[in-house]
């Protein structure tokens, strides 16, 4: 009897709510977002010299947008979801 309890009340409950899963989404979103935008930029001949990889999309808003990711991953876990 007491272990069947003990089953019932260890029953599927989650560590997170809904509410930090769905900022966990978002913040994968944004870190796959920069990392899409920091892909290519390469050149299919290695004695020519592509310019393109210095662009501002590359240098300063993916790595920007994967920063903003991980630090929306980081209050996504920090976030009580208990509270309203």
């Amino acid at each position: 009897m007491g272990e069947q309890k003990r089953k019932e009340a260890a029953r599927a409950e989650f560590i997170f709510g809904k509410k930090n899963y769905k900022f966990m989404l978002i913040g994968l979103a944004f870190i796959a977002l920069g990392f899409i935008l920091m892909s290519g930029g390469g050149s299919d001949d290695p004695n020519v010299f592509n310019p393109d990889i210095f662009s501002w999309r590359r240098i300063r808003l993916a790595p920007a947008l994967v920063l903003i990711g991980f630090g929306i991953e980081v209050y996504a876990i920090l976030l009580n979801p208990d509270k309203k």
